[in-house]
């Protein structure tokens, strides 16, 4: 009996690479591959909610973005080492294709596969590539991009599938939208997969200046730091506002499906959320992310009218409050906003990925 093809997903480092390389790993399973997902220590925190089918092979890799002179000098041997563990895997079973997702975690698969030339691609999710995929871009058969445009080193072609999202996400596809007034209402605050400190200094202020016949009707959902958790918490139980605060939101296209309007960073996972769920948002770009590449990943939703964007040098609690009650009190424009939002959406992002990944491995036939 012929063994099922083999694709190797090399991801890591954050849920921004993680979630759209799950969506992969399911679709391709769904299509009858096997697959295995290459990672390091710190990637395979995130792949809890990967399919159990999928074999998940630790890899030692590193970064010179972070710790001291010592650990610096570590760098390229655990890399090394990474890359020789990867192709002595490979040589034992051949992977049709190798797919990376950027993230550090990725170097040692992506770069096994190009030293022995099996067939390979990347998918960069945010408009700017990232580091690791600025040094594949050229030395892949394929560069899918989940943001369009996507800005690519010259002479690259990108194909643009957009974003791949969980299934779990997918399920919620157009969700009807309940638009906002005098009933009980939902707003859900993301900071990404780390949380961000900034949204705990000034959304819990922003939504304790909103009117009061508006704030009697809104519970929030936030996700926080461990470290800002109980203060944000507190903040809201003493101004009398219903929230529930948790470190890491687990649920969330179910709470996004319920919400009213999202205020979230712009990764670019967040991004294709809201828009495959469609829901109007209030995006806050990371002002230090890579190339501000983070505002790349908002513009199109922005440009489509479905979504605000408040850079981090603007935002206050009054400006926020302001774009805020601006949604919530305006039904009608918050219900052309989640529409323009599943206008822009592509849901069907897995399923043109995969079908890149089966292109890849027909042609090396």
């Amino acid at each position: 009996m012929t063994q099922a093809p083999l694709l190797v997903i090399a991801a890591g480092g954050t849920g921004g690479h993680m979630f759209p390389a799950q969506s992969l790993a399911e679709v391709m399973l769904a299509r009858g591959w096997r697959v295995k997902l290459s990672t390091d220590a710190r990637g395979a925190r995130y792949t809890g909610a990967f399919p159990q089918a999928v074999e998940i092979e630790v890899m030692p890799s590193a970064t010179f973005a972070r710790g001291g002179i010592a650990a610096k000098a570590m760098v390229l041997p655990r890399i090394m080492g990474g890359v020789f563990k990867a192709m002595s895997n490979f040589m034992r079973d051949k992977p049709a294709v190798v797919v990376g997702f950027g993230g550090y975690p990725a170097i040692p698969a992506v770069a096994a596969a190009t030293l022995m030339k099996l067939p390979r691609m990347i998918h960069e999710q945010n408009g700017i590539l990232g580091r690791v995929n600025q040094v594949f871009a050229k030395r892949v058969d394929k560069v899918a991009c989940g943001t369009w445009p996507t800005t690519l080193p010259e002479g690259v072609e990108g194909v643009y599938t957009g974003n791949p999202v969980r299934g779990a996400i997918l399920e919620k596809y157009a969700a009807p939208y309940i638009a906002p007034g005098d009933y009980p209402m939902e707003i859900l605050v993301m900071g990404g997969s780390q949380g961000a400190r900034i949204l705990s200094d000034v959304v819990p202020e922003a939504i304790a200046r909103l009117p009061e016949r508006m704030l009697s009707n809104l519970r929030i959902s936030q996700q926080a730091r461990a470290e800002d958790l109980d203060r944000v918490t507190e903040f809201y139980q003493l101004h009398g506002i219903k929230a529930d605060v948790q470190t890491f939101i687990h649920d969330v296209p179910k709470r996004m499906s319920e919400s009213q309007l999202v205020i979230t960073r712009s990764g670019a996972s967040s991004a294709a959320d809201v828009s495959v769920i469609g829901r109007p948002a209030i995006f806050i770009p990371f002002a230090a992310a890579t190339a501000d590449h983070q505002t790349a990943n908002a513009r199109g939703l922005v440009e489509a009218n479905a979504a605000i964007m408040i850079p981090e040098s603007k935002l206050t609690p009054e400006s926020l409050a302001e774009q805020i009650e601006n949604v919530l009190s305006h039904p009608e424009g918050a219900l052309m906003m989640s529409q323009a939002a599943l206008s822009v959406s592509k849901p069907q992002a897995a399923e043109e990925l995969a079908s890149l990944v089966e292109d890849l491995a027909f042609q090396a036939k």
